[in-house]
């Protein structure tokens, strides 16, 4: 249930607190005086879009934030533990933020998170029933919602929506197969030929840059050459050259090192000539290496015709196929051949996918009768019980018929359901929206949701002028049948029927205050003498009138019995 709301800085709201008691909450207030204002921050929390024009004050933020009592709510603390919020409290606190510059945030027990996680949250804390709900009654949707909640079909609707999921996949993957397969045996003889000229020309991995790399070398070979014999002419060719010198560089400190000794006081000669013969022998071998690279090249005019004449062939196939060098041809050869040996063997492949397509919609089909038959049961027994909860309500020539009828598969199934109401005994039945008043209709979800407030394990309900175009006798039944609702759930009301309002046992009124600057909109929880007043001003339109007030008395007394 809702223990406490706080708004701030929305349109008529400077600062508002609610402290909310557990059964049946009624408020009140003149036309304008800010009833809706209330419900529109409040319906911020169930991740409505925050419209920065409603923010009184621009440079501040606008708050609004609700504290819910959830110890008996173990869906609730599943769904925080769920999305890694802390759920070892028995409150939840929801918390909405439209900042300077109108981007909003939303918090769950004062961690951020994204519109959809509060949303789903708090969907399974409160419900809102306005005057926007009775029009939902003509939607499908809402109906089936309806049936579903009833026949409780949540864990089997989500089973069935992943085999539906699975079965769409698999359609997809049938047709799209099929489309390739057909478009491609069209075009068989050019993806034979297309195949054909990658496999003739028998193309390498990496092929591309080796020739390049290789064309570089053989068009710059007297260059190469040039540079070559300036690096081999110190080491090598030279009369003095340096493996000549360094030859005898060693030969004359192992010299040194065999007159005085292996080494002296300050020096050793024998490791000198050893590191120095090191070196030689790594210079002799840099030059072995470049001698051989030397020997190894030559002007070669016809080798570069053939290596221009195949990177012209590979350029002219990558430009044509877009592929950036001949790993890319290589694969295009692989996906061509792929396709090739698939159009040999499409008839098997399409049998495969087909079959797999088949069986994935037989079993959606299995789970979608499975939640039909759940619902033609509920369907039926929310009918006749609808009929005698709408009964003391004024509706007592009511017909109903929940029709559900097979169509294709959905991800809800394959049901396709209408609400036919007939209010009058000469009346065939007709869809709601065709047949029923404003009233009737405010009637029949007040009956609706009685039916599943229970059902539904919300801990909360609002109902917003819900007693809309009844007055008298079924304006009473109404506040007796909200009132039976509160016993289980906490629920608040916003109404203008002083019968309907003396039935609440917590009343708060909203009033509109000025000073010199704004008008503001401003809540308090009324004592039994200002209910007095409250109920009589909304009788006569006099606060004082003493025949209203015993009016308003005697509506209180009655409440209480």
């Amino acid at each position: 249930m809702i223990k406490s709301l706080h708004i701030s800085n929305y349109a008529l709201i400077d600062e508002l607190d609610i402290d909310f008691d557990s059964g049946f909450n009624i408020i009140t207030g003149e036309t304008g005086a800010g009833k809706s204002i209330i419900l529109g921050a409040l319906s911020l929390l169930l991740g409505e879009r925050a419209d920065a024009r409603v923010v009184r004050d621009p440079s501040r933020k606008s708050v609004t934030e609700a504290i819910y009592d959830i110890s008996n709510g173990p869906l609730v603390k599943e769904l925080l533990r769920a999305n890694k919020l802390d759920a070892d409290s028995d409150e939840c606190i929801l918390r909405r933020e439209i900042v300077p510059g109108g981007r909003s945030r939303a918090f769950v027990n004062d961690t951020p998170v994204i519109l959809p996680v509060l949303r789903d949250i708090a969907v399974h804390l409160v419900d809102i029933h306005s005057q926007h709900q009775n029009l939902l009654l003509a939607s499908p949707e809402y109906q089936l919602n309806i049936i579903d909640n009833l026949a409780d079909t949540a864990d089997l609707l989500q089973e069935y929506r992943k085999a539906y999921a699975a079965y769409r996949q698999t359609l997809k993957q049938y047709t799209d197969t099929r489309e390739l397969i057909r478009r491609n045996e069209n075009d068989a003889e050019y993806l034979q030929y297309q195949y054909n000229q990658l496999a003739e020309l028998d193309i390498q991995p990496g092929e591309h840059a080796a020739l390049e790399q290789e064309r570089e070398i053989l068009a710059n070979v007297n260059e190469i050459k040039s540079d070559l014999g300036a690096a081999l002419d110190p080491l090598v060719n030279a009369p003095d050259n340096a493996l000549s010198l360094m030859r005898q560089a060693v030969q004359a400190l192992e010299e040194l090192s065999a007159s005085i000794g292996h080494s002296s006081d300050s020096i050793d000669f024998h490791s000198l000539a050893e590191r120095l013969e090191s070196a030689r022998i790594e210079v002799s071998d840099i030059t072995d290496s470049l001698v051989d690279y030397d020997l190894a090249i030559a002007a070669d005019p016809a080798r570069l015709d053939e290596i221009e004449q195949r990177l012209s062939m590979l350029y002219s196939l990558e430009l044509k196929h877009h592929v950036d060098d001949s790993d890319g041809l290589i694969e295009l050869q692989r996906r061509l051949r792929e396709q090739l040996e698939a159009l040999e063997n499409s008839d098997n492949v399409l049998a495969r996918l087909e079959k797999a397509a088949k069986k994935a919609k037989k079993y959606a089909m299995t789970l979608a009768a499975q939640i039909s038959d759940k619902r033609h049961a509920a369907a039926a027994e929310f009918a006749d019980v609808l009929r005698r909860t709408a009964a003391p309500l004024g509706m007592l020539n009511l017909r109903c018929e929940i029709s559900l009828t097979r169509g294709k598969l959905t991800p809800d199934g394959f049901d396709q359901i209408q609400f036919l109401f007939a209010f009058n005994k000469n009346q065939a039945l007709m869809p709601v929206g065709n047949t029923a008043s404003g009233g009737e209709i405010s009637r029949l979800m007040l009956a609706i949701k009685t039916i599943i407030a229970e059902k539904i394990h919300l801990p909360s309900i609002i109902f917003d002028e819900v007693d809309t175009g009844v007055s008298g006798d079924i304006a009473a039944r109404m506040a007796s049948m909200m009132n039976a609702i509160s016993r289980t759930i906490q629920v608040i009301t916003i109404t203008h029927l002083p019968g309907v309002a003396a039935a609440g046992t917590t009343h708060f009124k909203v009033f509109k205050e000025d000073d010199e600057n704004a008008t503001t909109t401003r809540i308090t929880r009324l004592s039994r003498p200002e209910r007095e007043a409250e109920l009589a001003l909304m009788i006569s339109g006099n606060p004082a009138d003493p025949a209203a007030l015993a009016n308003a008395r005697a509506l209180l007394e009655k409440a209480s019995d």
